[in-house]
């Protein structure tokens, strides 16, 4: 009797598949950025205090996902590069806001120049319809898991 051919399916856990593409993408984004002279946590930082102009280190942290040591640590050398400034609150002294300074917008613009064509490769696999259920997926992947 001749056994099935294993199909690998340790290979094709999602877990894994999840965990590859996502470093796919990091490792593509770092390259891109290099030249630039950004780290993708300090693009990614960049991008938020673009948005949120003025936001506290902890509030960065969560919206960057990661601990707030880390991005105490981050902000640090940003700041020595001069791409973010802190200032106290107007009304609460103790408590520091981050700005991103005019150096660091340029050094965003000319990031974002770099990681486009990343992710347009990406885009361009996927319809428009692949896209919407991929995005559908993975939120309903991580409400699965935050239920748990």
């Amino acid at each position: 009797m001749k056994q099935p051919k294993k199909t690998g399916a340790d290979e094709r856990s999602l877990g894994k598949i999840l965990k590859r593409a996502e470093q796919a993408m990091l490792k593509s984004k770092t390259a891109v950025l290099k030249p630039v002279g950004l780290t993708l946590a300090q693009y990614v930082a960049l991008a938020e205090l673009e948005q949120k102009q003025g936001i506290t280190a902890a509030t960065l942290a969560r919206a960057c996902f990661v601990s707030p040591q880390a991005i105490m640590i981050l902000l640090k050398t940003m700041e020595q590069q001069g791409l973010i400034a802190r200032q106290s609150h107007p009304r609460h002294p103790n408590v520091l806001e981050l700005h991103i300074t005019d150096v660091g917008r340029e050094a965003l613009h000319a990031g974002r120049a770099q990681v486009a064509p990343v992710e347009d490769r990406i885009f361009a696999a996927f319809s428009k319809q692949e896209l919407e259920a991929f995005r559908a997926f993975l939120s309903r992947f991580v409400s699965a898991i935050d239920a748990g």
